[in-house]
């Protein structure tokens, strides 16, 4: 046990001077004992008692040790909760005339729990934990903080595997074969804060606004290095788990959490009401003043969650323009809700041109793209309406006739990414809607969004999803043709594209026609080039659908004849 000669308590060393210099080894051994055991005259009985019974002194006196060491850690507890400054006095008394035993397994707890408590701890201290390994992987995390703040390389090993975890975790939904029609927007945000990850990288700031600052800017970094929206996100639900948490340490410096605390609502109702739009809007008009915040205020918008709310408002919006035949730039939010989707598409450009400045929106946004966009919209209220009055025959005939998207807005989604992002939008919206013929007129338009927005994880995440629910719908070619021969086949030199068209596929293989399956099985099927997901994900649905076609289902037609089967005779053998 080292440590204990230098608190002047016999040790090891002491023992072994003892045995090789004395005579008698067992009269050192005895003398040993009586001066270090506990000198209570009425316990010697006990002690013979006990060995009546069997009972080794070693298990006793652990038995001691451990009940006097819950006790000590019991009072410092108490002494920590005074929170004033003759508790800090008594804390670092305690630690002080403890820290040599640091090293003694049995006291080692004592030690550790005053450092606990102690807001600032001694910096020999903390040097001695951070070179032993033992000590530091013992030291609780509010001792370790504070080692943190001084050795940002340190801090960034303990948390780079929570932010490849935090990733991997999201990629998971995305890809995950088995999720049907579940999506990333179905998680609620105060759900998706308390995931594991979050609370951990939560609990390793603490009040620590050093700490906080380094996870921002290891979290931009890694923004611009992969352009992974999803760090957006973390950054999010990070400021607002500490929220969650009260800690006004770091909230009340922030200067986006005013806003973040605002949006949190909107992205929980997937809607940025008129109660709030005021709110956020004044954020916005107080930024030329403070420039610099305008990066860190992008990534909260470019934020998957806060775009989805975003974009689905402004097609409610559009919504409302057409109700009351009205112009979109006659609806005061709509300008907001662009001014806010523009600020988070920008959000990479910002943070690495270091520019901090708003851009202005383009004039045609309002005047052109979005009165085409809402005439499609109305476009397919009408032909939905007209299908329901109409007899089939009309029905089909005027989905053939209504099938083209003006030119302009296809142009205008290929060469601005709003534009492009709203369109995206409004596809999603036709699926949700299971509105075959408003998805089979649009999905070919979206291959020329701006970037190649329209094979963006997030967006075929949902698409896919939304399809998987249509699945009824790919017994016919008028969807089949504009969904894969026009959107996903043409697209197969990317990974992530084959991942998603094989989820799909995964779920609607069985309503598709065979040949037209047998021919779709062939042309996605990976080469050595592509990745180990792909290759999977390709053999998965293989066996799926050699499953289904050795055990096909048995069709049932409510308007055949009943099968009748004859009663048995008796046999006149």
């Amino acid at each position: 046990m080292s440590g204990l000669e230098e608190v002047g308590i016999p040790g090891t060393n002491y023992l072994r001077e003892a045995l090789t210099s004395c005579t008698d080894p067992l009269s050192a051994i005895e003398e040993f004992q009586t001066q270090n055991s506990i000198l209570l005259p009425s316990l010697t009985p006990a002690l013979h008692f006990l060995d009546l019974h069997g009972i080794k002194r070693l298990e006793f006196h652990s038995s001691v040790v451990e009940e006097l060491r819950n006790r000590l850690i019991e009072q410092i507890s108490n002494i920590a909760s005074s929170n004033n400054k003759e508790s800090l006095r008594k804390l670092n008394d305690v630690l002080e005339k403890s820290f040599p035993l640091v090293k003694v397994p049995e006291l080692q707890p004592v030690v550790m729990h005053a450092m606990k408590h102690l807001p600032k701890i001694k910096p020999s201290y903390l040097k001695k934990i951070l070179s032993d390994k033992e000590l530091y992987a013992a030291a609780a995390v509010e001792v370790r903080r504070q080692i943190w703040e001084d050795n940002q390389a340190l801090f960034g090993d303990e948390a780079s595997p929570l932010f490849s975890q935090y990733i991997s975790d999201r990629e998971n939904i995305i890809f995950n074969p088995e999720s049907e029609h579940k999506t990333l927007y179905d998680m609620s945000p105060k759900a998706r804060r308390h995931s594991t990850i979050v609370q951990k990288l939560s609990d390793m700031i603490g009040k620590s606004i050093k700490l906080y600052d380094m996870v921002l800017q290891f979290l931009r970094t890694l923004f611009l290095r992969t352009r992974n929206v999803h760090y957006c996100t973390l950054r999010s639900e990070l400021l607002m788990s500490l929220h969650d948490l009260d800690i006004h340490e770091i909230c009340s410096v922030d200067p986006c959490h005013k806003f973040a605390w605002c949006l949190d609502p909107c992205i929980r109702e997937k809607f940025i009401d008129s109660k709030r739009a005021p709110e956020l809007q004044r954020f916005l008009d107080g930024l030329k003043k403070q420039e610099q915040v305008l990066g860190d205020l992008s990534m909260i918008l470019c934020d998957p969650h806060a775009i989805n709310t975003i974009c689905l408002t402004i097609l409610k919006s559009l919504q409302q323009t057409i109700h009351a035949e009205s112009l979109p730039r006659e609806n005061g939010d709509v300008l907001l809700l662009l001014r806010l989707l523009s600020l988070g598409l920008q959000a990479w450009d910002i943070i690495d041109s270091q520019i901090f400045r708003q851009q202005k929106i383009e004039p045609n946004l309002l005047t052109n793209f979005l009165p085409l966009l809402s005439c499609l919209m109305l476009d397919d209220q009408y032909r939905n309406l007209n299908s329901r009055m109409a007899s089939e025959e009309e029905s089909t005939s005027n989905t053939h006739i209504m099938r083209d998207i003006p030119m302009a807005l296809i142009q205008y989604a290929n060469g601005c990414a709003i534009a492009s992002k709203i369109l995206l939008y409004y596809t999603l919206q036709a699926v949700k809607k299971q509105d075959r013929s408003a998805v089979a007129r649009v999905l070919p338009a979206v291959v020329n969004c701006e970037n190649e927005a329209a094979y963006d994880d997030n967006f075929l995440h949902v698409l896919t999803s939304g399809l998987i629910v249509m699945a009824d719908e790919f017994q016919y070619e008028e969807l089949c043709i504009p969904a894969f021969d026009d959107f996903f086949l043409p697209n197969l030199s990317n990974d992530n594209v084959r991942r998603h068209l094989s989820r799909l596929l995964w779920f609607v293989h069985h309503k598709i026609p065979p040949v037209r399956m047998t021919n779709m099985m062939i042309k996605i099927k990976p080469s050595q080039e592509h990745s180990e997901p792909v290759h999977n994900a390709y053999i998965a649905l293989s066996r799926k659908v050699e499953d289904a076609i050795s055990s096909p289902a048995i069709p049932t037609n409510e308007n055949s004849p009943p099968i009748i089967v004859p009663e048995p005779t008796n046999s006149p053998y």
